[in-house]
């Protein structure tokens, strides 16, 4: 089988990439980086290089795939972010379309049945309905929680200020490891016995705030460390003050509000999953890891 994979050497792509390979499969990963080419082969795939905002290089990656791994790279300077997002799912549907091909797993999020009010995942809703556009094709769309490894963002913040914290977390938060959505989607292109356009859930577990910090930081050797809840506007000026462009904080502080208020959970709590492999008390010691090497390279 040929597959083609979106997302270059990323927490998710890679593994997708290598079970394939392992698997016996001839695998292209797409990467906009062309220094990433010899890691691609290295693991035995072949590198496409290339941008997903350029249909006619997206057509001519995908050309022999008989399944396709689809995601929306991030992008940090862009005017209407929802809408790129969007964009980015409008070409993968024109590529899917030219080359007839009848399988494909498109990484999306939790909330992506909302069309507005959950930040960038309102973008995945806008890519998911252009990927459902085609009729004749199997589309899997893999909706996942919050990530663990989005805590490790907050490293400088708990070094600095001694505390964890968002403008959410006050009740549960669906949380995941890339590893369980990679091991979900490498199931499904390996099988390709999904049909019609379908939904997956994917979740490890669901902690609040408070539990969050209390696992991180007793990971970290501070078992006490308070998870603050943020106002909008205080998590709307703490982002752009840390760098992100004022478009990618609204969007992230629109989401975090989201899942505060648990709108973006509505459609992930009627239809539940059960729970994968990889918990919050896995996490800690993968981020007391990443935080120990952090502060002895500040030192």
């Amino acid at each position: 089988m040929n597959y083609t994979i979106t997302g270059s050497l990323g927490n998710i792509s890679k593994p997708i990439a290598e079970a394939l390979v392992k698997a016996g499969h001839q695998v292209t990963v797409i990467t906009s980086k062309r220094e990433n080419a010899a890691a691609i082969e290295a693991i035995g795939a072949k590198a496409a290089v290339g941008s997903v905002e350029d249909v006619a290089f997206l057509t001519n990656a995908f050309a022999g795939a008989d399944a396709v791994y689809t995601m929306v790279p991030p992008k940090w300077d862009s005017s209407e972010w929802k809408k790129w997002i969007g964009s980015i799912g409008e070409n993968y549907a024109v590529a899917i379309e030219a080359n007839g091909i009848q399988y494909v797993v498109n990484l999306s999020s939790i909330g992506a049945d909302k069309a507005d009010g959950v930040g960038p995942v309102s973008g995945l809703h806008l890519a998911e309905k252009a990927l459902n556009k085609l009729s004749s094709v199997n589309v899997l769309h893999l909706r996942p929680g919050y990530f663990y490894q989005n805590q490790l963002a907050n490293i400088a913040m708990i070094n600095h200020m001694g505390i964890n914290g968002g403008n959410f977390g006050d009740s549960n938060i669906v949380l995941v490891h890339p590893a369980d959505i990679a091991e979900v989607a490498v199931d499904a292109l390996l099988g390709l016995s999904f049909s019609g356009h379908n939904v997956k859930y994917i979740a490890g577990d669901e902690k609040n705030g408070a539990e969050i910090s209390a696992a991180l930081g007793t990971a970290i050797g501070k078992p006490q460390l308070p998870w603050i809840v943020f106002s909008d506007d205080q998590n709307l000026q703490g982002a752009i003050l840390a760098g992100l462009p004022e478009e990618v904080a609204r969007n992230y502080t629109e989401m975090g509000a989201a899942m505060r208020t648990g709108y973006m959970f509505e459609d992930y709590y009627k239809n539940r999953p059960a729970l994968s492999k990889i918990k919050l008390a896995d996490f800690a010691s993968e981020f007391a890891e990443v935080f120990n090497a952090t502060a002895v390279a500040n030192h």
